[in-house]
């Protein structure tokens, strides 16, 4: 047995939205997409994007103890995943993100981590994370 690949999965209410954002901000391209599903790639990295949009939960108000939230996919989930992303070249890539206005915060740097890398947060939007490092 061997396990070969990863995918970060991550819930976003609007799929063309999302792709555009990622396609637009983040220079990826999306081989298939649906209205609850999409694909984007940019070189070896794949991430898949799931319709977080139900938003039936706001109507639930007192009957919510009886009827629990419970399909998986509500509105409100889009924006609490993260993911970190292996890159070469970081210091590149943090220029072009910071262009394009993604970086985490306006203090936000590339910074060397004592666990042996050099990253830097960026976020959807979201506001999903994606952590982007390089080893050191």
């Amino acid at each position: 047995m061997k396990m070969m690949k990863t995918i970060p999965a991550l819930p976003v209410q609007n799929i063309e939205e999302s792709v555009k954002f990622y396609s637009e901000k983040l220079g990826f391209t999306a081989p298939y997409y649906d209205d609850g599903f999409a694909k984007v790639v940019r070189d070896e990295i794949e991430i898949h994007l799931w319709a977080s949009s139900d938003v039936n939960w706001k109507n639930k108000g007192l009957s919510l103890a009886a009827d629990p939230i419970c399909s998986g996919a509500e509105s409100f989930l889009a924006g609490t995943a993260s993911c970190r992303i292996e890159v070469q070249g970081i210091d590149e890539l943090y220029e072009e993100y910071k262009k394009q206005g993604v970086i985490y915060s306006a203090g936000t740097v590339v910074e060397e981590q004592p666990w042996g890398d050099r990253e830097f947060p960026a976020l959807d939007h979201h506001r999903n994370l994606l952590t982007f490092y390089e080893e050191i």
